[in-house]
């Protein structure tokens, strides 16, 4: 797809974010996040031509060799897989603008002692698992207030911008949208907190209906 045809498939993808989110309010902004995981550096460059400057990845090792690969252009890289503790360091080194998929307190403690002893801070959004399901990280939906004003008050270096979640696994779009609902709810009680991340390539229109103000997007970002 040449960079013209590519720009009207995307312009469709932006009015079907901007028909939602007016949906809802007027006021209401959404940001989108390109999350390039299969992604080449290529593809992103594209992107970025198109207008597009905020990428999300899955991998540290991804971010970090993308992010370096890429530090000529005015990138605004996000992280939204899941975090094992032996990463941190690389996390730190990454320097990501968010890191999405903060999923515990212990998490968060051990997050917190490594960006104390570097000196640096970092923005992220306590993930939530709203749908309750075995195969999703975050924390428990009626946890989730505590444990965020727990990670406020016990570190220091990490900074809650809101929370993260993803989309109950169902065909059903009552399911869908009572997980959306439920950590929206948790969002609006959630002092100071201003990001509300949901909603994924197949389920965003009605996760911006339901509240969120940014939307992580993955194949329908780069089709093929």
């Amino acid at each position: 797809m040449n960079i013209e045809a590519y720009k009207i498939y995307l312009d469709g993808i932006i009015q079907r974010v901007e028909t939602a989110r007016i949906s809802l309010s007027e006021h209401h902004i959404v940001k989108i996040v390109a999350v390039s995981k299969y992604s080449n550096e290529a593809a992103i460059k594209d992107l970025y031509q198109i207008g597009q400057r905020a990428f999300g990845e899955n991998k540290v090792q991804d971010l970090l060799t993308k992010s370096k690969n890429l530090i000529d252009l005015p990138l605004e890289w996000h992280f939204i897989g899941t975090l094992q503790k032996n990463k941190i360091n690389q996390l730190i080194e990454a320097d990501p603008f968010l890191f999405q998929s903060l999923d515990s307190l212990e998490l968060a403690k051990a997050l917190q002692q490594r960006l104390e002893v570097k000196a640096t801070s970092m923005e992220c959004l306590l993930q939530v698992n709203s749908a309750k399901e075995e195969t999703k990280s975050g924390v428990m939906p009626e946890m989730a207030k505590d444990i965020y004003a727990q990670i406020k008050e016990t570190c220091p270096n990490i900074v809650l911008r809101g929370v993260m979640s993803i989309g109950a696994h169902s065909q059903e779009q009552k399911i869908i949208q009572k997980s959306f609902e439920t950590t929206y709810d948790i969002f609006k009680e959630l002092e100071g907190a201003d990001i509300c991340s949901m909603g994924m390539s197949g389920d965003f229109e009605l996760a911006i209906k339901c509240g969120s103000n940014m939307v992580r997007l993955g194949s329908v970002m780069f089709p093929e």
